[in-house]
């Protein structure tokens, strides 16, 4: 049975797709190779791991105002998660968002997102409600 979240209303279009989940943080500078599509910073828990086309859940955003280009540049190339969930984001990660005109969503009602949505669950994201679908939740 699927499972709704309730977050801070969000940006960018509605998106669908496969979780990756880890509880670290996120930056699209230092911890993504925007060429290769994969998490390259070693420290990272999801290092080595694919995020092109993932509904990526995170813990919150770090990092400056490269971080709005670097998501507009990865998304015009075809090299980009399809969403961004976080417990805090930051106003540089939303405009980086909103410039790349990807998908964002914050501030869960329920707790920690790291903790509610699990890698691999399938994930329907609504941002202009504020609600994220969990379509297959592994944790009824």
């Amino acid at each position: 049975m699927a499972k709704v979240l309730n977050c801070h209303v969000g940006i960018g279009p509605r998106a669908e797709g496969e979780a990756l989940v880890a509880n670290d943080n996120f930056s699209a500078r230092y911890d993504l190779d925007r060429i290769g599509g994969v998490f390259s910073r070693p420290e990272h828990a999801l290092a080595g791991q694919s995020y092109v086309d993932r509904i990526l859940v995170l813990n919150t955003a770090k990092g400056g105002v490269a971080t709005a280009w670097m998501l507009y540049e990865m998304k015009s190339r075809g090299i980009a998660p399809k969403a961004l969930l976080l417990n805090s984001a930051n106003t540089i990660l939303a405009q980086g968002a909103a410039l790349a005109d990807m998908t964002l969503c914050d501030r869960f009602d329920a707790g920690d997102v790291t903790q509610l949505i699990k890698t691999g669950d399938r994930v329907k994201v609504a941002p202009e409600v504020g609600e994220v679908t969990i379509l297959n939740p592994s944790d009824p």
